[in-house]
């Protein structure tokens, strides 16, 4: 054992992480009571500085995405992160902190005592999150991962932000788990597609022929990018984004000073019009709505991303329809039908998803295709759904949701109720967009709302913004306030009036 002396006791706030460093590892004090703990300084997700975070309700919450960890024994809580805190020995000696700068030894996989088989079918965010998941709760039979990508899974929120920006090349995408965890944690990948799903003798049909019979299984095959219907929509130079690959093709295609058209105004669509515009290209964006996200984030919110567009030179237009897409070979120019064209080098169409549930036709399906599934993520006998294709309770009404962490929050819940436990999903729906350099996080999940306050100006960051409906805080918009919006991810779990959300919002 080497310790180090790394701090006096006196400089561990109760309210806040203390970093501290052993070489170049950086590590984080928090105080219990008379007890400290030391963890990791990074967030295992994507490196965020913990020391930021908040720490509220015994959890500490990173800064970046929201991932939870229990202060007691840095256990993971809440994604996306999929790994507990690294945790390193630590002594007080009368005032003094000592760190060891060895961590203590992580736990394995479960001895192989269980003669169930387990079925994920899907490898994104929430099937990951799912065959971690299970390992983590103890599962020790077989888990056997379908997934339709020769890859294993990896963080797709990275494609339309920084990868089509030229920002990080397409083999740099951080795997959400690498080959090393498969191999020890026995988890069977299986490069596939789903041909159809037996429920009564629990079967699942390969389109290669294979069977796979399970025991339980979680449906995560998440959402198909809707593609566009006119003439010329099948031209080469015609893109969706929904994989590396798609991503790989549109930069292959794409060189600086050419025309871009983004057909849509969702977050996908609105992320690629700033990264391509970023690496160089001139975009327009042909928008469905006068604000974007006025629906999600409200009008200032709204119109001050819409601004910071115009600044960076993204061109809006808002009247018409795509009639066609012009070009013989290649691609020339998008027309609409009242008459205006557009001139293109590439388009990109980003006008939603859709649940990939064609295999599944004889299950319980609402009018989107997506499954319905209980407070429990179950869909039926045996049978669990998670992510883009579930539509579930939440507060009382049925919601699909297509959040990256709520995928992963809605996998870790069905698979402890796979293994005979019985969680729902009680936490706050949230996500993050990014746009010319700014962050904006969102918690909530608002239909409408009666009050909307901020602290700052939308259109110069940092700002936070609350969404009230009878006094409690519906929803809650910001740009460079992650420790208040930390701090409100925990606190929203619970009904939260709006005034005393302010006083935590001040005191972060």
């Amino acid at each position: 054992m080497a310790l180090h002396r790394v701090a006096r006791f006196a400089d561990v706030s109760e309210n806040r992480g203390l970093e501290v460093r052993i070489g170049d590892t950086k590590i984080l004090l928090l105080r219990v009571g008379d007890q400290l703990r030391a963890y990791q300084g990074e967030c295992p997700h994507a490196g965020a500085p913990l020391v930021e975070g908040a720490l509220c309700n015994g959890r500490l919450i990173c800064p970046w995405h929201k991932a939870a960890y229990r202060i007691e024994d840095g256990a993971l809580c809440e994604p996306p992160s999929l790994d507990s805190l690294t945790r390193y020995p630590v002594e007080r000696r009368d005032d003094d902190v000592w760190v060891d700068e060895q961590p203590l030894s992580d736990a394995h996989s479960p001895p192989a005592d269980d003669d169930r088989t387990f079925v994920i079918i899907g490898a994104g965010a929430a099937g990951t999150a799912g065959a971690a998941a299970l390992r983590e709760m103890g599962f020790g039979g077989r888990v056997l991962m379908i997934d339709r990508e020769p890859d294993a899974g990896y963080d797709r929120t990275v494609l339309s932000k920084f990868v089509i920006a030229g920002e990080m090349p397409p083999e740099e995408v951080p795997p959400l788990r690498d080959e090393g965890f498969y191999r020890e944690q026995r988890i069977e990948r299986i490069n596939g597609e789903v041909a159809s799903l037996d429920t009564r003798n629990r079967t699942v049909q390969l389109k290669d022929g294979q069977a796979l019979s399970y025991d339980a299984a979680l449906i995560a095959t998440g959402g198909t990018p809707n593609a566009l219907d006119v003439p010329g929509a099948d031209l080469q130079q015609v893109f969706l984004l929904r994989s590396k690959d798609h991503a790989q093709k549109i930069l292959g295609a794409a060189k600086p000073g050419q025309r871009a058209v983004i057909i849509g105004d969702s977050f996908i669509a609105m992320e690629s019009a700033a990264a391509l515009r970023e690496f160089g290209l001139e975009v327009t964006v042909l928008a469905r709505h006068a604000v974007p996200f006025a629906k999600q984030f409200g009008e200032a919110v709204g119109k001050a991303i819409l601004a910071r567009h115009v600044a960076h030179g993204v061109v809006f237009h808002t009247e018409g329809e795509v009639a066609q897409i012009e070009g013989s070979g290649k691609v020339e120019a998008v027309r609409l039908d009242n008459g205006q064209r557009f001139a293109a080098d590439l388009v990109l169409v980003g006008i939603g998803v859709s649940p990939a549930t064609g295999p599944f036709k004889d299950l319980p399906m609402e009018k989107d295709h997506s499954l319905k599934v209980d407070g429990g993520m179950c869909v039926t006998d045996g049978l669990w759904a998670a992510g883009d294709i579930a539509t579930f309770p939440l507060n009382g009404q049925p919601q699909r949701i297509e959040h990256w962490r709520l995928a992963q929050q809605h996998a870790r819940i069905a698979a402890a109720n796979m293994l005979g436990g019985d969680e729902h999903y009680l936490d706050v729906p949230y996500f993050w967009t990014w746009h010319f350099g700014k962050n904006y996080d969102f918690l909530g999940h608002a239909e409408d709302w009666d009050e909307v306050e901020f602290k700052g100006d939308p259109n110069h960051p940092p700002f936070i913004g609350l969404f009230g409906k009878n006094g409690v805080v519906a929803a809650a918009i910001a740009c460079d306030e992650e420790r208040a919006m930390a701090m409100l991810a925990e606190r929203m779990k619970q009904p939260l009036p709006v005034d005393e959300a302010w006083r935590l919002i001040r005191d972060a």
